[in-house]
């Protein structure tokens, strides 16, 4: 792999058969997987371009076994990487040669239901989509709705803040959970927040959602859950240019209309979508909106009729409302199975994740195109269109010489492109490795110094999930230590705190 990460500690990999012999201690049974053929499976999350085998796999049931295997992995001086489903995108979940994968995929239960407070308990691994299916009989839904959420977990989800096609509408996981229960890379165990809506004091819970696994490890999640709304309509909206699709966005939510999801899709990403899943999607079209709008009847009914005549405004070619409740999920299955339908385009893709501010949409996508020019590649694009979070696919070929290393120069001038406008680096997918580098195109070096004091206070060691979100700089020094030369501290008359 070309990726630079942390250099192996050759201590703890000539310990390798000591710690995985305590490992298997804390976690009897079947909760310890060494194996190289088996080590395999965990090599890589979604963003499979850089892979590598971890030291060892350790697959706790219990808070107590997460707790034991943290304050282990803390006496001894072990790396660990927290797992959930191995869904990132941003390589958050990537292996070290030297480090502990903890995998959280047996903590999968939902605790207990509050219909009355509409608060649900549940474990890391429980799939965001499984929340739904537990609460939907009563006529409740949880609102953050990744198109991964038939496999991704409420644990990545607050790792990475995931969002989804309601997000603009109903706020990522960040606006929707309530409490955690988490465990310090000491063993400690935390409870954060309530089941109330705001808690007194810091807001711990929405600086740890986010935080990549760079803080503790989350082993209870406290969610909000929603009564389904009375109505919910679909429109489908083809325009003849990708512009006039961009600015229809921006002019309906500078008309005050907030629809629930507002989603977006180019020619390439139509077709790939459509011949997947054959949703009824037009094929005439350069760009394709799909608008849902929730609410009482009579509101959605006038809000139809206003978002038509916007995008009949910026120049629609189409504009089909759903008949009924089963072609509305048709819609949407499309947009949902978009990202594996791309696959089709080419042997592999590169998902990228940057927001940016609405009006900017029609310019930053022709300067997309330009660039697709420059670097010789393909993309496609499906997005949160309503809240401005992209997700360019761009195309490549792995097995080409140069190719990968070429979609990883358009993906980052994209990302500048993003911040360049006055966007941000990430809407969901987390900075990971994929964006580690370009953390100081979006912050200052003072910005940077507070965040890694904020992960030195809960991780002084540096020990959770190293190599992530923050540069590799030399020496050490993004920890916080000093580096020592021949002995002596640098300017040693200086005051150390």
């Amino acid at each position: 792999m070309s990726l630079v990460m942390p250099a192996p500690d050759s201590r703890v990999l000539d310990r390798r058969a000591a710690i995985v012999a305590a490992l298997c201690a804390i976690v009897p049974g079947e909760g310890v997987i060494d194996e190289p053929r088996r080590l395999k499976v965990y090599e890589s999350d979604g963003l499979t371009a850089y892979r590598q085998p971890p030291m060892v796999v350790v697959l706790p049931e219990t808070v107590e076994q997460v707790s034991a295997v943290l304050a282990y992995c803390h006496a001894h001086g072990i790396r660990v990487v927290p797992r959930g489903a191995g869904t990132s995108l941003s390589g958050g979940a990537l292996p070290l040669v030297d480090a502990v994968l903890l995998g959280m995929a047996k903590f999968n239960r939902i605790l207990s239901v509050d219909y009355a407070d509409r608060v649900a308990v549940v474990q890391p691994g429980v799939t965001n989509l499984a929340v739904t299916e537990a609460v939907s009989p009563r006529g409740f839904y949880y609102a953050p709705d990744p198109s991964s959420q038939i496999a991704c977990t409420i644990g990545g989800n607050v790792a990475e803040n995931s969002g989804g096609v309601h997000c603009l509408k109903y706020g990522l996981t960040t606006n929707n959970v309530l409490a955690l229960q988490v465990v310090l890379i000491d063993g400690t165990v935390l409870r954060l927040g309530g089941g109330h809506l705001d808690a007194a004091g810091l807001d711990l819970v929405g600086l740890m959602v986010g935080s990549e696994g760079l803080l503790g490890v989350v082993t209870e999640v406290t969610v909000r859950i929603l009564p389904r709304p009375e109505t919910a309509r679909a429109l489908l909206i083809g325009f003849a240019t990708v512009e006039g699709a961009g600015q229809c966005v921006a002019d309906v939510i500078g008309a005050g209309i907030v629809p629930a999801g507002m989603e977006m899709m180019d020619r390439p990403a139509i077709h790939a979508a459509e011949a997947f899943v054959h949703a009824g999607y037009p094929l005439d079209v350069e760009a394709l909106l799909i608008v849902e709008l929730d609410g009482p009847a009579a509101e959605c009914d006038h809000l139809v009729g206003e978002i038509a005549a916007i995008a009949t405004r910026n120049g629609a070619t189409t504009c089909r409302a759903a008949a009924d409740e089963a072609e509305r999920m048709r819609f949407w299955a499309g947009r949902k199975a978009a990202f594996p339908a791309v696959g089709r385009l080419a042997p592999d893709y590169y998902c990228m994740d940057g927001t940016i501010p609405r009006r900017r949409l029609p310019e930053v996508l022709a300067r997309m195109r330009v660039l697709s020019e420059d670097y010789g590649l393909g993309v496609a694009n499906v997005f949160h269109a309503g809240d401005g979070n992209l997700h360019p696919l761009i195309l490549y070929d792995a097995n080409r010489p140069g190719e990968l290393a070429r979609a990883e120069a358009f993906g980052a001038d994209i990302l500048r492109l993003c911040v360049e406008v006055g966007g941000v680096l990430t809407g969901e997918h987390g900075v990971g490795v994929e964006k580690r580098e370009l953390m100081p195109v979006m912050f200052a070096a003072a910005d940077l110094d507070q965040q890694l004091r904020v992960k030195a206070a809960f991780d002084p060691p540096s020990l959770l999930n190293p190599g992530k979100m923050f540069p590799l700089l030399h020496r050490c020094a993004e920890q916080g230590r000093v580096h020592i030369h021949g002995g002596a501290l640098p300017h040693p008359d200086l005051p150390r705190f």
